[in-house]
């Protein structure tokens, strides 16, 4: 249960986010992990070519972003709403001489507005207002454009670290703007119904909304706003799979794959240490 009071909003990830310990659990995978086995099966299965240009949302400290580099992808863009994890993900660029990564701070959720693109937002995000940052208007990345990406991702659940519904489909609706027709969005949720652990959970879980107790924080059923194993806030939302289907619908893809990444491929201990079951999916502009 959280200790919150009041709704968990963009503001409170954020800041959770940007906490010391959030910080250094996300920068040591980032320095340590890598890709994931499965990761990489999924990459590579739908970005078949090297020479696309990539956009990653929720980049965190990099992991992802200079994975795909080290793949031979020839460039990519990541962005985050922590100012804290993209400074560590730049650290680490420059670390290991990684030139065609850029990183900036951004909120996937105001990337379109209305099904236009937002070009007059503030420069870089701050804890106080992540709301307020947009890539399209920051000076660093003005060259990034509508339906200029060859393809999209948002891993390791990071869409569904956005609370609200409606959030997570401003977010959605972003990256098919800035995508090129045809273009895949690879991500990765929790299913809720994907074990019998889980669905004794949410059955359970369900009774306590209906009745009215649930955690006052919660924007919604499937939500969770729990303390990590290494004693830092994260908040998650864990759909079932009707849920997302719904939304790449409602906000312009479609559907083309989706596995549970133990099918996938057999990760190694530290990965499964450091995450979950969890599904992919890829849909398509």
């Amino acid at each position: 249960m959280s200790k919150a009071s009041v709704p968990i909003t963009g503001e409170t990830v954020c800041a959770d986010f940007n906490h010391v310990r959030a910080v250094l659990h996300y920068t040591k995978a980032a320095h340590s992990l890598g890709l994931w086995r499965s990761e990489q099966v999924v990459i590579e299965r739908f970005l078949t070519d090297k020479s696309a240009r990539l956009l990653e949302a929720g980049c965190g400290a990099g992991r992802v972003a200079l994975g795909l580099a080290q793949l031979g992808y020839a460039e990519i863009v990541g962005f985050d709403f922590a100012t804290e994890l993209v400074e560590q993900a730049e650290s680490l660029a420059r670390e290991r001489a990684v030139t065609n990564v850029h990183f900036a701070h951004a909120d996937a959720t105001t990337l379109a507005a209305q099904g236009k693109l937002n070009g007059n937002m503030p420069q870089k995000c701050t804890r106080a207002a992540p709301s307020t940052c947009n890539l399209i208007g920051d000076k660093r990345t003005e060259w990034v454009r509508a339906e200029s990406f060859d393809g999209a991702l948002f891993m390791f659940n990071g869409l569904m670290q956005i609370p609200g519904r409606e959030n997570r489909r401003s977010a959605l609706r972003g990256l098919h703007a800035l995508a090129r027709k045809g273009a895949p969005l690879i991500f990765t949720t929790h299913d809720r119904n994907d074990e019998a652990a889980e669905r004794r959970h949410w059955k359970r879980q369900a009774e306590i909304w209906a009745a009215g107790k649930q955690d006052p924080a919660l924007v919604e059923f499937g939500d969770r706003y729990f303390i990590d194993d290494d004693d830092y806030r994260v908040f998650m939302h864990l759909p079932d799979r009707a849920e997302i289907v719904e939304d790449l619908a409602a906000t312009g893809w479609t559907l083309e794959f989706d596995e549970m990444r133990r099918r996938l491929a057999v990760e190694l201990k530290p990965v499964r240490d450091f995450s979950d079951e969890c599904r992919f999916w890829v849909a398509r502009k």
